[in-house]
């Protein structure tokens, strides 16, 4: 007895297309087959699916031969593409540190900084440039918040004016050598806040940039006259301290209070410039950055031929104590900002407000470089080489702004963590 099956006739298994070798067409014939020869109809279906898999592979490796280097090359674009995106995320985040340390690299390594701090006033146009940035960003409901936190600016002040010129007389008990050092760092606590870091710390933070910005002005108008006294009495009682006041007044007003103004006018006047601001506050605050970066960087290529001159050992030793009076005066702060909130109305404090009280804790630990210098060469040699004297107090103020732009960046990841906690 026979049966009449349907088998496959591989007449012409493999044909040329293009170059790429696929399965030709397989038609049906009959065939005859005795009955010990019969095949099951399961055999026929997986003879079918075997060839589909092996089409699938032909025509996959026809793919990979024609396509494949235009694959690889994607893959290695799109892998390059990620990376830099995570490359400039990271110089986004840590703008503020990577900024400095960029400018302080070049003012060491390159002396064209030094010459045009001689030739030009970098440092002024660098922090004028700073407080006209402010003015443009500052809204008007912020100088009432900073009306309201009178407070917390009345306790920032006593903290720069009074409490920290208080470390000089300890910092003077250290034995150092040269003590010019020592002296320049006591100096150095005695003056006020920073002129330009502490505002655009407190702006990158999110914190209250009006009442960093008051406290900032009203500090170094004050310290023109209490800068004398507590350099008599912390310092030196028998060297006779006398500023140039009008000159250090009106250099302040000029580069300080003026762009302030003219920046707010500019935004008040003209309504599409503060919603330009207002749009991109990121990159401006990168500007203003930016601007911070000049005066470390001028700074050191100013000082670096005295910087050659001393043994490293006491120089880093000099470094390591202005930043542990730079840590104290943090960790000071915020013990003062902590207890004041506590015992003076707890959460409904005015110092609870977070924004409140980082402002006051960035700006009230900081000291000011410039004002410094200017108190130093009106001293005419009486505590000391000038040079040596300023040295240390350089590496003390760059050591400020990096500790508190890292201290900044820690904040903002706080804050978004929480913000994103909170949406959870």
């Amino acid at each position: 007895m026979a049966a009449t099956l349907q088998t496959p006739a591989f007449r012409s298994p493999m044909v040329e297309r293009g170059g790429i070798s696929r399965i030709a067409p397989l038609p049906m014939n009959q065939a005859r087959f005795g009955r010990h020869h019969l095949v099951p109809r399961s055999l026929s279906l997986l003879s079918q699916q075997s060839l589909h898999v092996i089409r699938l592979a032909r025509a996959s490796s026809g793919s990979d031969q024609a396509y494949g280097n235009n694959q690889f090359n994607s893959n290695g674009s799109w892998g390059l593409f990620l990376w830099t995106k995570q490359v400039l995320n990271f110089a986004r985040s840590n703008f503020v540190p990577i900024a400095l340390v960029v400018g302080i690299f070049l003012g060491f390594t390159n002396p064209i900084f030094g010459q045009l701090a001689v030739k030009y006033p970098l440092s002024k146009f660098s922090t004028a440039g700073i407080f006209f940035i402010s003015g443009l960003t500052l809204r008007s409901k912020e100088i009432s918040a900073a009306v309201e936190a009178w407070p917390a600016g009345i306790l920032g002040l006593t903290s720069i004016l009074l409490v920290t010129p208080f470390f000089a007389w300890v910092i003077l008990q250290v034995n150092l050598s040269p003590r010019e050092f020592v002296t320049g760092l006591a100096i150095f606590c005695c003056m006020p806040t920073t002129l330009s870091s502490g505002v655009a710390l407190t702006q990158l933070v999110g914190g209250n940039s009006a009442l960093a910005l008051a406290m900032t002005v009203v500090s170094n108008l004050l310290g023109i006259m209490i800068v004398p006294f507590s350099l008599t009495n912390f310092v030196g009682g028998e060297a006779r301290v006398s500023l140039p006041t009008m000159q250090l007044f009106k250099s302040l007003v000029m580069t300080l209070l003026v762009p302030l103004a003219m920046g707010k006018v500019l935004r008040h006047c003209l309504k599409s410039v503060a919603a330009f601001v207002d749009q991109n506050r990121q990159y401006v605050a990168m500007i203003s950055a930016t601007l911070l970066s000049i005066v470390p960087g001028t700074q050191v290529s100013r000082s670096k031929p005295q910087l050659l001159r001393v043994r490293p050992e006491n120089l880093v030793a000099a470094v390591i104590m202005g930043l542990v009076v730079h840590l104290i005066f943090l960790a000071l702060n915020a013990i003062i900002v902590g207890a004041f909130s506590f015992f003076c109305g707890g959460q409904e404090s005015i110092l609870a407000k977070r924004e409140n009280a980082r402002a006051v804790i960035i700006v009230a630990s900081q000291k000011t470089l410039p004002v410094m210098v200017a108190v130093v060469e009106q001293l005419r040699g009486a505590f000391g080489e000038p040079g040596l004297l300023v040295l240390p107090c350089v590496a003390a103020h760059i050591n400020q702004i990096i500790i508190d732009s890292f201290l900044v960046n820690w904040w903002i990841k706080k804050n978004q963590m929480a913000h994103f906690t909170k949406q959870v």
